[in-house]
């Protein structure tokens, strides 16, 4: 049987362009699936947010992060995903026990990124970056890691250096990464079409797109992500800042006495999805005689 690291592998190397809405629980993981997407990228910014309310300010932890990755996997087994593993937690010893750990929660990919700890959300501000030749050091230990052992998980390598360093050097850190062995490579916040066209044609490895309303980076059509050469375009708070919208206009509803009025799933397909018919199959086997 195939993993998800060599599932995903293949998928990249077949033409176009994977579309991949962020999870951020096990319930939004499953929806992903359902409505048929292949790829999935666990958003830190997200969980942190549902799970935490509070800020991607490196706020949440690996034990956080790592269990809410297994939830999602196991939520949605058909679904790829990539785990945000952040900066690796530490430094490059952390970041392969990230690695292994993402690997035996289920997950395809782990996206590691070369800010200094407590990191930010790519698009707002007071990021800061490692070194070149530390950050350089991370994605080889999280390479190592990869390839060794039982593990079987591909690595996302994540740059900022945009932000901080300009498009040059940050386009320089992500041909470090290629040649360190990262598998994916993401360049975070690209100011323009032309910056993103270079940074695809400078990597010889399939590149993120991070679509960011409000972000930085133009919120392009998939088309044209793909004609500039991204294999992936990560949308990171669609589904979370849409159930924000609904949550508000339901609660609203509710206080003006108007719970008819709320636009909701059907009791019986919500009972679908959180898997009530399975269980109740699978109960029956373990019924007692009487």
């Amino acid at each position: 049987m195939t993993t998800p690291a060599q599932r995903l592998k293949t998928a990249l190397e077949a033409p176009g362009l994977h579309l991949m809405p962020c999870c951020f629980d096990a319930l939004s993981a499953r929806l992903i699936e359902q409505a048929g997407f292949r790829v999935s990228l666990m958003s830190g910014f997200a969980v942190s947010a549902t799970r935490l309310g509070m800020p991607d300010t490196g706020l949440i932890s690996f034990a956080e992060m790592l269990d809410q990755l297994r939830n999602v996997c196991q939520a949605a087994p058909g679904l790829l995903v990539i785990g945000d593993g952040d900066t690796g937690y530490g430094n490059a010893m952390n970041v392969q026990r990230t690695v292994r750990d993402y690997a035996r929660a289920g997950a395809a990919a782990v996206l590691i990124e070369d800010q200094v700890s407590p990191k930010r959300c790519g698009h707002t501000k007071g990021k800061q970056v490692v070194g070149r030749a530390e950050a350089r050091m991370k994605i080889r230990a999280a390479v190592d890691a990869a390839r060794s052992g039982a593990n079987d998980i591909l690595i996302l390598a994540r740059t900022d250096a945009r932000a901080v360093h300009g498009f040059d050097a940050a386009l320089e850190r992500c041909q470090d990464f290629v040649e360190e062995g990262a598998d994916i490579i993401f360049m975070e916040a690209p100011h323009d079409e032309t910056e993103m066209a270079a940074f695809c044609a400078g990597i010889d490895r399939p590149a993120m797109a991070n679509m960011v309303r409000g972000g930085q980076t133009p919120m392009l059509p998939p088309r044209e992500l793909e004609a500039l050469g991204f294999k992936l375009a990560a949308y990171p708070l669609t589904l979370m800042s849409a159930a924000i919208d609904a949550m508000r206009a339901a609660l609203a509803a509710v206080a003006d006495g108007q719970e008819s009025r709320v636009a909701q799933a059907d009791f019986e397909a919500l009972k679908s999805l959180v898997g009530f018919p399975d269980y109740y199959e699978r109960e029956q086997a373990y019924r007692a005689a009487e």
